[in-house]
């Protein structure tokens, strides 16, 4: 079983507009959209995992916010930031990184205006940034390890075993 933590998939996309649920068409401006997303239930940060192979395979109709981003071809993941914590730490990380922001993405169960923001630079650092800010510390890979090492991951069912790189 996965441990439970919080984390950040970093979406590399063009200027496009995307329907997305109940909040209808949102515009995404050109750059890196990072989403912050609890995994604090039963399967833990295996939840990086399954938003990973939702990308990849396409298996599964979207059903939150961030589904609907990672089944459109435009966005494109390109990292992911993680730390292992019971705490729930994604609000303060998502208010750390502040605006720019879609308004109402993936806070449907808080009261932060957005859990998804733009970015026009790679964006890894300031979120490393604000994962220690509210008491985390950030683990990270990048979109080469990503694939291989969810198809580890589902060999081995640990994502703590992961090899990582600590910014």
């Amino acid at each position: 079983m996965a441990p439970p933590g919080i984390y950040c998939l970093i979406l590399a996309n063009p200027a496009c507009t995307v329907r997305v649920g109940q909040l209808g068409e949102c515009r995404f401006p050109a750059g890196r959209h990072c989403y912050i997303g609890s995994a604090l239930g039963p399967g833990g940060l295996a939840r990086v995992c399954r938003h990973l192979r939702l990308a990849r395979e396409q298996d599964r109709p979207p059903r939150w916010h961030i589904d609907y981003l990672l089944t459109d071809p435009r966005f494109i993941p390109e990292a992911v930031v993680w730390a292992v914590t019971a705490d729930r730490l994604e609000c303060a990380v998502a208010r750390s990184l502040g605006e720019p922001g879609i308004k109402g993405f993936g806070c449907s169960d808080c009261r932060c205006p957005t859990h998804l923001f733009s970015r026009e630079e790679h964006p890894v650092a300031e979120v490393c940034r604000a994962f220690r800010s509210a008491g985390c510390a950030p683990l990270f890979r990048g979109a080469s390890d990503m694939v291989q090492d969810f198809f580890w991951y589902r060999q081995k069912t640990d994502i703590v075993s992961l090899t990582i790189l600590h910014l």
